[in-house]
């Protein structure tokens, strides 16, 4: 199969990620971008670029495919995510005379039903979890199912993946709120909202092994990663090899992945994902496409996974037999996500201000500084990636990476990330899909923090020299006592008291705490001396709000006195931008603390709005299908006399 120009139906990292391998190998390369896209660092990387529509257009089949007719495409690479999995899709472009750069769409189709899937891998003695996919899909059915499993159980989209449309329930009561919610999910992220149950392993490992077939009847895998570290059955560290495999069970599962390949018919990348408890494995879904996390296996195989896959689809055999494949060293991916950990994680929107990362890692973005990043897609950032001779250098090597990773201007997980790296409970090897939930739990990054007073005194000067010159001669100076500087700063909520006095050097002595010296103001670097040892912090500002050591500051000495904005006093805010997809309740209508008075859609999950307190719904300021900016009002409530009441 002949072709030399190739589109890629996607956005962001994954889609500079095949640019970059496909114009290695001599192809012309064509990005697709959306309006809130326009000026998107994938979009300026590719050879050419057209526009498609709105927000979701990536999701348009029709809209991708006259693209690259107009541009002259004769492959389409699809990425993850998206139209990556739609054996609608492939089949169209299948039919339009272009190459998929993917597996065939009879494959897509039966892997991509989770029931339909968990039936031919039992026929293929691929070892797998009771549970129900029948075709009745009434809650009757599925209550009355879901009894016969047993709790705790999986509801999942049949037609899912990334942990949209999933849910863990843990008991009979919680069941029909789960159906209903990953039925919305599921309707929204894949088109359909057929769910299936499955009985729930409570600390498994996720193991899932990379496979690979071509057209000519070869099928080999190279080897396994494992993506234990799950939040929400979100992947949030990925390495190779898994510290739970040795040789005779990774030839096991190995085998199994292969028996499942050979039993649809595959063709290209493809990824068989398992859960491992002791020494049992157990079939949990088939990823037909590229994983996010290949670039693990990539560092520990020497191969390029997106290379191979362009050699499959243009009709060439597997370039190694499975006695070739070796594995050397250990690399770990963690994924930077524009989120909150220590507000439930919730994703964050706003503009990149600053995006600098160290030498020694591969990273995948598709970051730049001025970016927007959009509430219409997925939170994730980047990917960092490690690999060293032995898991304990490539997490080390992956900690100090985050260390010095410098991403201001919104919220990210880059502190969780490098706490999880240090915990024992990962350190040691031992963490399941349990571990964020249960020994990670209680960590310091799971809460908000204040500023410690060094960054509080580093706030102050930088607020109040913004637009004055520190190093002139008379910064500080003073023929007599030197005043004490009063200010009061915000960061989120919170208003943090600050004074200090201001010394020429300049040096900046807080009422408490050691002198800092100011060394330098460099690109966005503030240097300083403190207990004779010198640090730096990067900064940014944005308006009149500045951006240091994660915290967003304001100088708010001189505003009035603000009412509590929040919480007690009944008024709801939403907590991040996004749509209203639901509004449960009237204007007037009683509610119990802790009811839902709304969802909010923002980077393709679903949050429920609670109510703060019991009391009556005064104000609905929101209505289904409206796009809301985070902090705008949601709607409020005049409490209870008796204060909070039930949920």
């Amino acid at each position: 199969m002949s072709f030399d120009t190739i589109l890629i139906a996607n956005r962001g990292e994954i889609a500079c990620r095949v640019i970059r391998t496909g114009r290695g190998m001599g192809y012309r390369t064509v990005a697709v971008f959306t309006e809130p896209d326009a000026g998107a660092l994938h979009a300026l990387a590719a050879d050419l670029a057209v526009p498609i529509g709105g927000a979701r257009a990536y999701l348009d089949g029709a809209a991708v495919i006259d693209a690259a007719r107009r541009a002259g495409a004769q492959a389409v690479h699809p990425g993850y995510g998206f139209l990556s999995e739609n054996a609608d899709f492939a089949r169209a472009c299948i039919d339009a005379g272009l190459v998929f750069i993917g597996p065939p769409p009879d494959a897509m189709a039966l892997m991509g039903d989770k029931g339909a899937a968990k039936a031919a891998m039992a026929s293929a003695g691929v070892p797998c979890l009771p549970g129900y996919q029948g075709a009745d899909q009434s809650d009757a059915v599925l209550l009355a199912e879901g009894a016969r499993i047993g709790f705790p159980l999986m509801v999942k989209a049949s037609a899912g993946g990334g942990g949209k449309g999933m849910r863990l329930v843990a008991d009979a009561e919680a069941l029909p709120e789960a159906l209903a919610r990953a039925r919305s999910e599921a309707g929204k992220a894949f088109g359909d909202e057929t769910l299936i149950l499955e009985r729930a392993l409570m600390r498994p490992r996720h193991v899932e092994i990379q496979v690979f077939a071509d057209s000519h009847g070869h099928v080999i895998h190279l080897g396994e990663r494992d993506c234990s570290v799950q939040r929400r059955h979100q992947k949030v560290v990925e390495e190779a090899p898994s510290p739970a495999v040795d040789a005779a069970l990774r030839t096991r599962m190995g085998a199994a992945a292969v028996d499942a390949a050979r039993a649809c018919g595959y063709v290209g990348a493809g990824t068989v994902e398992f859960l491992l408890e002791g020494g049992d494995f157990f079939f949990l879904e088939m990823n037909t496409r590229l994983q996010v996390e290949h670039p693990v296996t990539e560092a520990v195989t020497g191969l390029d996974l997106v290379e191979w896959q362009i050699r499959v689809a243009r009709g060439e055999a597997l370039p190694l037999a499975q006695d070739q494949v070796a594995l050397e060293g250990h690399a770990i991916e963690v994924r930077l996500y524009a989120e909150d950990p220590a507000q439930g994680f919730l994703p964050q929107a706003g503009r990149v201000l600053r995006w600098r990362v160290p030498p020694g890692l591969r990273v995948d973005h598709a970051l730049a500084e001025g970016q927007a990043v959009s509430p219409d897609y997925d939170p994730m950032l980047a990917k960092i990636i490690a690999h060293g001779p032995d898991r304990d250098t490539a997490r080390r090597r992956l900690i100090a990476g985050l260390e010095a990773t410098e991403v201001l201007g919104l919220t990210t997980n880059r502190a969780f990330l490098a706490s999880v790296l240090r915990h024992e409970g990962f350190a040691s090897g031992a963490a399941t899909t349990a571990f964020l939930d249960g020994d990670f739990a209680g960590d310091t990054t799971l809460s908000p923090a204040a500023p410690d007073p060094a960054t509080l005194a580093l706030a102050a000067f930088l607020l109040a020299t913004r637009d004055a010159d520190p190093f002139a001669p008379r910064f500080g100076w003073s023929n007599g006592p030197r005043p004490l500087h009063r200010f009061r700063l915000a960061a989120g909520e919170a208003v943090q008291e600050v004074a200090l006095h201001f010394a020429p050097g300049p040096v900046v002595e807080p009422a408490e705490g050691p002198a800092l010296q100011i060394t330098a103001l460099d690109g966005g670097l503030c240097r300083y001396l403190a207990d004779g040892i010198v640090s730096a912090l990067p900064f940014a500002f944005d308006g009149g709000t500045l951006h240091l050591d994660g915290f967003a500051l304001r100088d708010v000495t001189l505003a009035p006195p603000q009412r509590a904005e929040a919480g007690g006093d009944g008024r709801m805010l939403a907590p991040m931008a996004g749509k209203v997809v639901s509004v449960d309740v009237k204007a007037g209508a009683r509610v119990a603390r802790g009811q839902v008075i709304a969802v909010l859609e923002a980077m393709k999950m679903e949050h429920p709005l609670k109510a703060p307190v019991a009391g009556r719904l005064e104000t609905l300021a929101v209505q289904p299908g409206q796009q809301i900016r985070a902090r705008a009002l949601v709607a409020e409530i005049t409490p209870d006399d008796a204060g909070q009441g039930d949920a």
